[in-house]
């Protein structure tokens, strides 16, 4: 099942994919469903991010990725940086290498609190794909993620949320310049699973329904220029389109 967040004219609302339209409904985590009566059609909708998260976190893999190894981290990106499928990233001038990093993102259903291996899956609503764009070079000078992580749109999330997908251990990610592939990998490459993920963020914090985990980028990540238009695949959701401005 597929719910996106699409302009109407009554403003932003939320919808599931049904027989060539979206239908309206009045809040993705409430069941069941409640309808509004609006439809869109699936050839003229204008999808937004299919969430606003109160709280944006992203998972540092660097448990075999660096010469002093650490534990999984997570780490929290601020929610305004949010964007919607189509947007523009306005990539920080001067300021280094800006990379885009495609991911699967997770959005939470239901409160998570102390997940475990046997039902972290169970609190989740669905998934969307994330580009967690970078300045790279920031990292050098600020291991704490705020300033490489903070620019306009550095989010982009979408098209919409998948609450189906089979095996979010097994997804592949492909990212996409202008076109051409320049990385090929998925979940499966990832230092720690994505339930290890939820298992970790939630002993510590509390998460919420519309709440977003990054998963981290399995060898994802490439180099974007102003101009470019990047494309992040993931694999039973779909394709998450951007320009860098």
């Amino acid at each position: 099942m597929r719910i996106a967040r699409i302009k109407t004219a009554e403003g932003a609302r939320h919808a599931l994919e049904r027989d060539g339209r979206w239908h309206h409904i009045a809040d993705p985590f409430e069941e069941p469903f409640q309808y509004t009566g609006g439809t869109t059609a699936h050839s003229e909708a204008v999808f937004l991010a299919p969430v606003e998260p109160k709280v944006l976190l992203g998972i540092g893999h660097n448990r075999t990725l660096n010469d002093h190894p650490l534990p999984i981290q997570a780490w929290h990106k601020s929610v305004h940086t949010v964007a919607g499928p189509g947007d523009a990233v306005t990539a920080a001038r001067n300021q280094g290498t800006v990379n885009a990093e495609g991911e699967l993102a997770v959005v939470i259903g239901r409160t998570a609190a102390n997940l475990t291996a046997e039902n972290a899956l169970k609190h989740v609503f669905g998934y969307t794909c994330v580009n967690d764009v970078t300045n790279v070079d920031q990292n050098l000078v600020d291991e704490r993620n705020f300033q490489g992580k903070a620019g306009v749109n550095y989010t982009p999330l979408g098209p919409w949320i998948e609450t189906g997908l089979p095996d979010p251990e097994q997804v592949a990610i492909d990212v996409y310049v202008n076109g051409t592939a320049q990385a090929t990998s998925g979940t499966f490459n990832l230092p720690s699973s994505v339930v290890d993920c939820l298992i970790y963020v939630t002993s510590w914090l509390t998460l919420e329904p519309g709440d977003v985990v990054m998963t981290g980028a399995p060898a994802t990540v490439v180099p974007i220029e102003p101009g470019d238009r990047v494309e992040i695949v993931v694999e039973g959701i779909g394709t998450l389109s951007s320009v860098v401005g």
